[in-house]
């Protein structure tokens, strides 16, 4: 579970960076703020923090990104869409979950809630 670092767990959407200096200036600050997002970025000698997200996106650019050219902002959208929507999440199966899809994974999930 993410945590702020003062022990707050943020309610809306979590912008996942690396450390990387464009993450941290004021510029990307300011959009998060305006965005009323929460920066989520690995802890200094931390590299497991945010590993799960740099392993999505480094498999989203190898499998999508740096194999694609795309015409328009609109086309890599509708293609980014795909991917994450369809793709990752109701076909491509995660050994980290038992070789199940996400999808079926939170179904497994919430029947065993019920229980």
């Amino acid at each position: 579970m993410f945590f702020d670092g003062i022990g707050h767990v943020p309610t809306g959407p979590i912008c996942h960076s690396d450390r990387g200096i464009q993450y941290a200036i004021g510029d990307c600050r300011q959009l998060l703020d305006a965005w009323k997002m929460a920066a989520s970025m690995s802890r200094k000698g931390d590299g497991l923090d945010n590993a799960p997200m740099e392993s999505f996106f480094g498999s989203l650019k190898t499998g999508l990104v740096h194999r694609t050219r795309f015409r328009s902002r609109r086309d890599a959208k509708a293609a980014l869409f795909e991917d994450i929507a369809i793709f990752c999440k109701r076909k491509r199966r995660h050994s980290s979950i038992g070789y199940r899809t996400p999808e079926q994974a939170r179904i497994d999930m919430a029947a065993a809630m019920a229980a």
